[in-house]
C-alpha cells in the first residue's frame, strides 16, 4: 500500500505561540485517501489570558494559604469560637446599621435644622442646641487589666480614671427644651409633667422626640446606636445603680436614640419609673437583633406623630 505524507508547519514568537495544523494521508483507494488526519490546532495565548491562568492557579492560592495562616496565627482562639464569631458578627452588623441609619435620619432631617431654630429662638431666650454630660457603654471589661493575672501587681499608681462613672462619658446633643441655665439654681433634677423649666415649644418637642434628633450625630461618631438604652447624667449612674437592681448591667451596651423602654413608656420621673425602664432595657439586651431593633424604630415613628409614650 502506497502512503503519501504532506505536512505544514509554521511557527512565530510574538510572547506568544500557534503552530498550523498538520495534515496526515495514510494510502489510496481507487485514487482517494483512504484515512486522512488532521491533527489539532494549537490554540493562541494571550498575555491577558496568560495572567489570568497565572492569577488563578498560583495568585490565588498562594493569598489563600497566607490568609489562612494569619489567622491562624494572628486571630485569638477566644475570637475564633463559635459563640464568640457570632458576637462579632453582631456587633459589626449592628453598627453598619447604625451608620446607614443615622445618615438616612440625617438627611431625612435637614428641614429640621431650618425651622426649628427659628422657632427656638422666637420662643425663648438662649442658644439653639444643647449639650450634656452623659454615661455611655461600660468598656472596662475589655480593658487589659481585666484580663490580668491575680498574682500580678498593678504598675499604675493611680486610675487612667480620674473619675470612675461606670462608663465612657460623652457629650449629647440636643434641640434646646428648657429655658437658658435651668439648672443654675435647682441643679441636675428630674424633669417633671408639668416641668416650669421647660418653654412651650419645649412641651412639642418632647412629646414627639424631636428634640433627640441632633443625636444623629453622636451616633455616626460612634458615642451612642440607633436604638438601645437611653444615656443617663453621670450623677444619676451613680445615685441609680445604688438603688435600682441590675442598672449598671444596662451600660454593657452602646445607649440609643430610642429604645424599647422609651417606646413603652415616658421620661423619668422616679424611681418606680427608673426601674419599670430598667426592665425593659434589660429585656431589649438580652432578646437584641436586628429585626428588633427595626421594629422599635417603627414604634418611635409612630411616637413621633402621636405623641404617645412620652410626657
Amino acid at each position: 500500500m502506497k502512503s503519501e505524507l504532506n505536512s505544514q508547519s509554521n511557527v512565530s514568537n510574538d510572547n506568544a505561540a500557534t503552530l498550523s495544523g498538520t495534515e496526515y494521508t495514510y494510502g489510496v483507494a481507487s485514487g482517494n485517501p483512504a484515512v486522512r488526519v488532521q491533527a489539532g490546532n494549537a490554540g493562541y495565548i494571550s498575555l491577558i489570558d496568560q495572567f489570568k491562568i497565572f492569577s488563578c492557579e498560583y495568585f490565588l492560592g498562594i493569598l489563600f494559604v497566607a490568609c489562612s495562616l494569619l489567622f491562624v496565627l494572628l486571630v485569638p482562639v477566644s475570637i475564633a469560637k463559635p459563640e464568640k464569631v457570632k458576637i462579632v458578627f453582631g456587633r459589626l452588623s449592628k453598627r453598619t446599621f447604625d451608620i446607614i441609619g443615622a445618615l438616612v435620619g440625617l438627611v431625612l432631617s435637614l428641614p429640621l435644622y431650618i425651622i426649628l431654630p427659628i422657632l427656638i429662638k422666637l420662643d425663648s431666650h438662649g442658644p439653639v442646641f444643647y449639650t450634656q454630660v452623659r454615661v455611655g457603654e461600660n468598656r472596662r471589661k475589655k480593658d487589659r487589666r481585666y484580663y490580668q493575672k491575680s498574682d500580678v501587681t498593678e504598675r499604675r499608681t493611680r486610675d487612667r480614671r480620674r473619675k470612675n462613672a461606670m462608663g465612657r462619658t460623652f457629650k449629647v446633643i440636643k434641640f434646646r427644651t428648657m429655658i437658658h441655665e435651668a439648672e443654675k439654681k435647682c441643679g441636675p433634677v428630674w424633669a417633671t409633667e408639668n416641668d416650669p423649666r421647660v418653654t412651650k415649644l419645649g412641651r412639642f418637642l418632647r412629646k414627639t422626640r424631636l428634640d433627640e434628633f441632633p443625636q444623629f450625630i453622636n451616633v455616626l461618631v460612634g458615642d451612642m446606636s440607633l436604638v438601645g438604652p437611653r444615656p443617663e447624667r453621670p450623677n444619676f449612674v451613680a445615685d441609680l445603680s445604688t438603688r435600682v437592681d441590675n442598672y449598671a448591667s444596662r451600660l454593657e451596651v452602646k445607649p440609643g436614640l430610642t429604645g424599647l423602654a422609651q417606646v413603652e413608656t415616658g421620661y423619668d420621673s422616679d424611681l418606680e419609673s427608673v426601674t419599670r425602664k430598667v426592665n425593659l432595657d434589660l429585656k431589649y439586651i438580652n432578646n437584641w437583633s436586628l429585626w428588633n431593633d427595626i421594629k422599635i424604630l417603627m414604634k418611635t415613628i409612630v411616637v413621633v406623630f402621636t405623641g404617645r409614650g412620652a410626657c
